[in-house]
């Protein structure tokens, strides 16, 4: 089977258009200078991008509750009030009769339970961020798509089966969560978050890599595109929306222009202050010796360049912002060098060691060269 970018989102999910509105939901919220400070529930919030936003809720000076099951990393945040349940099977009682400004879902998955926390939630609620994803787009999307191009259909809406079916679902918990807070939804669609704290190593394995110098295997010319967004800068984003009560559909990808592979790898190289030589090998030959797009060369999508140029106009309109690539490279490479030995001896994405070894050998003979 392919391990394709569709397949490799959807197996990191199973272990990851409305018009843009700017105006003031319900909810109030002590005045801190000329912003409100915020009392925001956030459901999850225990990896990655949830830690994240809670910390810049925090540094701005809002009031966080987290609401998960309390197995996942309970010791962070001991200063938070914690409320315990179970989502997906509905045990979401504990949120009924207390009220928020805003909340921000990033644990959301299937639309029937998106929709019962949103519709609890919708009568002593302001807004509500769900965390959604562009791969809600179709497998063919095109360049440059915007927040009104179609979404996925799923030929068993009432599925959970969340592997099969991840965009298709996510695009139909947008909607759940619409239908249940009209006008008071922020669908954020996120491509590949980056950065310190990345469980997935999907951007990570190139700065980890390049970092041990030698001939890197890398995809393509380097002229293909690739979009990543700093963990940092999206949730920056994201708690700013809540402050300004932006609503609608948002592609959240970075960065701020077009960036090629290239320019990616070079950055990941400056972070590194590494001396390694990139071999770049065309789509076809990495396609005979199954060299996968986005699983064994992260970021890259190679044919599905679409996924790779999608349109963050709208984002960037509202204020969306981001940090130089080296800068994320380097703190990436900076964070996964405190990680225990044996977590850094396994990355969870790119070739390992040994297999590319083989290919840049199959590379460079003179066979191939020949042929």
């Amino acid at each position: 089977m392919r391990f394709t970018r569709r397949r490799f989102v959807q197996a990191a999910a199973a272990m990851g258009a409305v018009p843009l509105l700017n105006r003031c939901a319900a909810g109030g919220g002590a005045v801190m200078g000329e912003r409100k400070k915020l009392n925001i529930l956030i459901l999850g919030g225990t990896n990655f991008l949830g830690p994240e936003l809670i910390r810049e809720a925090q540094s701005r000076g809002h009031v966080m509750t987290m609401f998960n099951r309390g197995k996942t990393n309970p010791h962070l945040f001991p200063e938070v009030e914690k409320i315990h349940g179970d989502r997906k099977t509905d045990d979401i009682k504990a949120l009924g009769g207390r009220s928020w400004d805003a909340v921000l879902d990033t644990s959301g998955f299937v639309p029937k339970v998106v929709k019962a926390s949103a519709e609890l939630l919708s009568k002593n609620v302001g807004q509500y961020v769900f965390i959604s994803s562009i791969s809600v787009y179709p497998d063919d999307v095109k360049p440059d798509a915007g927040e009104t191009t179609p979404v996925q259909t799923v030929a068993e809406p009432e599925s959970e089966d969340v592997k099969k079916y991840y965009g298709g679902l996510k695009a139909l918990c947008e909607a759940a969560a619409e239908a249940a807070m009209p006008g008071r939804v922020t669908n954020v669609r996120p491509g590949l978050i980056v950065g310190p704290g990345d469980p997935t190593d999907r951007f990570t394995y190139w700065p980890v890599r390049i970092s041990k110098g030698g001939d890197v295997l890398a995809p393509g010319s380097g002229d293909d595109p690739a979009q990543v967004i700093d963990v940092r800068d999206i949730a920056t984003w994201i708690i700013g929306a809540l402050e300004r009560r932006h609503v609608g559909v948002f592609n959240a990808v970075g960065p701020a222009r077009r960036m090629t592979m290239r320019e990616m790898l070079e950055g990941c190289r400056k972070a590194a202050g590494s001396d390694a030589r990139f071999v770049w090998a065309p789509l076809s030959f990495l396609e005979k010796h199954e060299v996968i797009p986005w699983g064994d060369m992260p970021v890259w999508t190679g044919k599905d360049a679409g996924f790779a140029s999608i349109s963050n106009a709208r984002a960037v309109a509202t204020g969306m912002m981001f940090r130089p690539l080296v800068e994320t490279a380097k703190d990436t490479l900076e964070w996964f060098k405190t990680l225990p030995a044996e977590r850094q001896a396994t990355m969870k994405a790119g070739l390992t060691p040994e297999r590319e070894a083989k290919v840049l050998e199959a590379f460079k003979s003179p066979d191939r060269a020949a042929g």
